[in-house]
């Protein structure tokens, strides 16, 4: 079976439904279909499972500019963003656009035709030939298979369950029993309070280096307050702008001056910690605030897990895994009946497609992104890579804008082709995500797009500066180039 589409979105999660609103709005000529190799929307927030999982950031701004999130809770549970998307879906009838058991299995750019030759594979497990005038990867940036675990010395000889939380299984019965959760980052300080409130024994966090944590409200107050008085997209707005300000204003203050953040975070935990046997050590990372994720728990959850004496941090490295635990190199045995390895992402571009330009295989890793949006040397090809200090979806919402701005002139112009050609001596080895040193941004050098040194060519996670770059974005630089598609004989 072959099929015509004009724009192929892969991927239905937060990215790929947000694009196609922002094409129905905003480019009401041209027709585009989602694949989604899933069984439902939601991307990662069908994916996993595991208890407690939320965003780690504010909904004001992690939902679209288009629908206001009508809850006052600031951050809020992988249920509630499923049912946001799934309205978003109703609100705007993409159900006919979106297929779902449809994975991508290859994508190859035929240049004599100027169109995408994508080989699919569908939900009867059937081939199909699909071809696209344009591609937008919204697959995210790793793996679904597969999350990060590392081979442990003598993990074999456990006894109890080992489990990755990407693969949380169903109906897991942890009430009484000892927990152990290898890890730190958004997931391990989400689990932590989440198992102890489930009614785990106890539960302990073993961390190799310690992470930056800050406790933020549950309710936004404020916006609370304002959609009483105010229309609901008017207090959406203001909170999204007062928002996005606070984490701009965080993140500069940071990197600007790091002391300051560093003490005025470690005083916080200090006084979270107060009531409780844990030491700040467990809370005082050797590097600076935001040279890794900042990782956020609602009303302090994890340190009122910890003052609850139900909870405990340890920070050493594994010796090996032992019939009842894990044996540290300190000495110290952790006895458990179920290990959590929280050990994090396997990072895959595309969604894990192959995909080539007239049959020569694509390598992601030579590559540059254009405004943060176009694939260098890569003809009709954008992709969605969200902020990696502020909200997801701000950066969907005005790279979505640009593509539909990039598609009309091409439309106007009568124009079949677009290449973001890149300059080589642009390309740094930093990666598009290398402003973080996260374990699982260093495995990624090999997949992932590379910086470049100058705009367009550099990503800077600025969403202030993304913003006015994007929407004021000159489509005759020089370095776009737009072809036509030869007459037909």
């Amino acid at each position: 079976m072959e099929k015509q589409v004009d724009i192929l979105i892969a991927g239905a999660g937060i990215s790929g439904i947000g694009v196609a609103v922002h094409l129905l709005k905003n480019c009401p000529g041209r027709q585009f279909e989602l694949l989604e190799r899933r069984e439902n929307i939601g991307g990662t927030w069908d994916l996993f499972k595991y208890p407690g999982i939320r965003s780690d950031s504010d909904m004001s701004t992690f939902g679209f500019n288009f629908k206001p999130w009508r809850k006052a809770s600031v951050l809020a549970d992988a249920g509630s963003i499923k049912q946001y998307l799934a309205e978003v879906v109703d609100e705007f009838q993409l159900h006919n656009k979106i297929h779902f058991k449809h994975r991508v299995l290859s994508a190859n750019y035929d240049s004599s035709i100027k169109k995408w030759v994508v080989q699919i594979e569908d939900d009867q497990q059937q081939q199909q030939t699909w071809m696209a005038n344009f591609v937008v990867g919204c697959t995210g940036y790793y793996n679904y298979d597969q999350g990060f675990q590392p081979n442990f010395p003598n993990q074999e000889t456990f006894k109890g369950q080992l489990i990755h939380p990407q693969h949380w299984p169903e109906q897991l019965d942890y009430a009484g029993k000892k927990v152990v959760i290898i890890g730190s980052g958004a997931t391990a300080i989400t689990l932590v309070p989440a198992m102890v409130k489930g009614g785990a024994q106890h539960v302990t966090m073993l961390q190799r280096s310690p992470t930056y944590i800050t406790s933020i409200p549950s309710i936004d107050f404020v916006y609370d307050k304002m959609r009483k008085v105010l229309p609901e997209d008017v207090a959406y707005k203001l909170t999204r702008v007062r928002n996005i300000g606070i984490q701009r204003g965080l993140y500069a203050l940071a990197q600007n001056h790091p002391k300051t953040v560093r003490n005025f975070l470690l005083r916080r935990i200090e006084r979270q910690l107060k009531g409780s046997t844990t030491d700040i050590k467990h809370f005082t990372p050797s590097y600076n605030p935001w040279d890794q994720r900042l990782c956020v728990v609602p009303d302090g959850d994890l340190f009122r897990a910890l003052r609850s004496g139900r909870a405990s941090v340890e920070t050493d490295q594994i010796k090996k895994f032992t019939e009842t635990g894990i044996q540290l190199k300190s000495g110290q045995q952790l006895d458990a009946d179920i290990i959590v390895s929280a050990t994090g992402l396997e990072i895959q571009i595309l969604g894990g497609m192959k995909a080539s330009i007239d049959g020569r295989p694509l390598d992601t890793s030579k590559n540059m992104l254009y405004h943060g949006v176009m694939v260098s040397d890569v003809p009709n090809m954008a992709m969605i890579i969200g902020y990696i200090n502020a909200s997801w979806t701000l950066k969907v919402d005005i790279a979505a804008d640009y593509i539909c701005r990039l598609i009309n002139y091409m439309d106007r112009q009568g124009y079949d082709e677009v290449i973001a050609a890149a300059d080589q001596g642009e390309r740094m080895e930093e990666t598009v995500m290398g402003g973080l040193s996260s374990g699982y941004i260093a495995r990624a050098a090999h997949v992932m797009p590379k910086q470049g040194r100058h705009a367009p060519w550099k990503v800077t996670n600025n969403y202030l500066a993304d913003r006015k770059a994007l929407k004021n974005a000159s489509f005759n630089d020089g370095i776009l180039k737009f072809h036509k598609r030869a007459a037909a004989v």
